[in-house]
């Protein structure tokens, strides 16, 4: 998965993947983790997801990372928010009240950028990656937050046969067999959002199911 792939994908406006809202699972889910207000939450393959402003409304300090510079300018346009603009290295960071969004590569973002996350929420960077570099991001997501950090994964799964990625099918026993060296894991809930995902039916996939996680940073 190059990052060609992905600037193709916002290039062409193929982006079935943002959400035009916060999302649902973000709102029920985030307050029984108890994250304290000013702490600072990690978020990596933001996009120009609206879950960034919600975070920051939570009285958050939103730290978050994207490959894609049309996506991050794009987040700062459509939310009518002033940004400082500094380049640090290979990443430019855009800098607003209570967020702070790196765009570049997730994969050599220097971990003191982040080292002082307590907090992460992934919605959308999990299910990006096909199984055989998901393992990759795993140790990344792990290196980048700090030890006892209390997050939220939101994944899905399906067949993986009757539809190309991404998003990628990740089953329970995927999270539990490859992310349990790292985090201590407790899935909140699993649900069947087949009926909600045109796309799916319309490719004949026969189920598909979200599944929603807390997970703590072991260490």
């Amino acid at each position: 998965m190059q990052p060609s792939f992905w600037h193709e994908k916002w290039a062409s406006k193929q982006i079935g993947f943002h959400l035009g809202e916060v999302n649902p699972l973000l709102i029920e889910h985030w307050p029984q983790l108890n994250v304290a207000s000013g702490a600072s939450v990690f978020v990596p393959m933001c996009g120009k997801s609206l879950d960034l402003c919600y975070l920051a409304e939570q009285g958050l300090e939103v730290v978050a990372c994207e490959l894609n510079q049309a996506a991050v300018e794009q987040f700062f346009t459509d939310n009518e928010l002033s940004v400082e603009v500094q380049t640090l290295g290979e990443h430019t960071r855009y800098c607003t009240e209570q967020i702070t969004l790196y765009q570049g590569d997730l994969f050599t973002l220097p971990t003191h950028l982040t080292a002082h996350c307590t907090a992460f929420y992934d919605r959308a960077a999990l299910i990006a990656w096909p199984e055989a570099m998901r393992q990759q991001y795993v140790k990344q997501l792990a290196k980048l937050i700090a030890p006892q950090s209390i997050g939220l994964l939101i994944t899905l799964d399906y067949p993986q046969a009757a539809l190309n990625g991404p998003p990628f099918a990740v089953s329970d026993d995927w999270v539990m067999a490859n992310m349990s060296e790292y985090f201590e894991i407790e899935r909140l809930r699993c649900d069947d959002v087949l009926a909600q995902n045109p796309r799916f039916i319309s490719k004949q996939v026969p189920w598909l199911t979200e599944s929603v996680y807390r997970l703590v940073r072991k260490g």
